[in-house]
């Protein structure tokens, strides 16, 4: 943990699910992880404007911040979508990477990922549905409601999961959300945030 005195810019994961499900298992993953969520980021779709998510995330007491966007299932460009793109672009945000969530919104864009992670909390390059099953006859791809526009993002890396919390059950918060923390602790060890961190 950092203890936020000198350091100007705050580093954040962004992840593209806010239902009240994938808060309370983000919400375990920041203490698996060490950092802290902006709980307040929660809702679908996404209830505080950019500006102020920047916000909230200037007054987490330390760094990584994780930050939920969610456009309830809107396939065309919704409220989580615009308050990530302020988010993502602000002057005072790092982003070390994107926990990019599938869902089975139609008429979506979707977005290339780095790599996955699947239902059994295991890294691979295929893709993954929103049930967190693995398919393998298509490029590493996700398709959600609050993902097209990461392609508009620059972020060191992306990561694709299933439906946050759920999965079967796979990632419950009463399990420790195992597959969004794998995802988490992939973008923090290859966006050399704890390289950084011990800089």
């Amino acid at each position: 943990m950092i203890e936020m005195k000198e350091k100007v810019k705050r580093d954040i994961i962004i992840i593209t699910d806010g239902d009240q499900v994938a808060q309370k298992a983000v919400e375990v993953v920041a203490q698996n992880i060490g950092g802290r969520c902006i709980s307040r980021s929660a809702g679908n779709p996404t209830p505080l404007s950019g500006e102020e998510i920047v916000e909230q995330v200037m007054r987490a007491k330390y760094d990584p911040v994780l930050v939920m966007f969610d456009d309830n299932g809107n396939g065309s460009e919704g409220d989580g979508e615009r308050a990530l793109e302020i988010v993502a672009n602000h002057p005072d945000v790092n982003v070390l990477g994107i926990v990019a969530v599938a869902s089975n919104t139609p008429m979506v864009d979707g977005v290339d990922v780095d790599t996955c992670v699947n239902l059994d909390a295991q890294e691979t390059e295929c893709s993954v549905d929103k049930d967190g099953v693995e398919h393998c006859d298509s490029k590493t791809h996700i398709n959600g409601d609050t993902v097209d526009i990461l392609s508009r993002i620059n972020a060191p890396i992306v990561v694709g999961v299933g439906d946050i919390g759920k999965m079967h059950g796979r990632d419950h918060f009463t399990h420790g959300a195992p597959v969004t923390t794998k995802a988490v602790e992939i973008i923090l060890e290859r966006s050399g945030y704890y390289g950084h961190q011990n800089s």
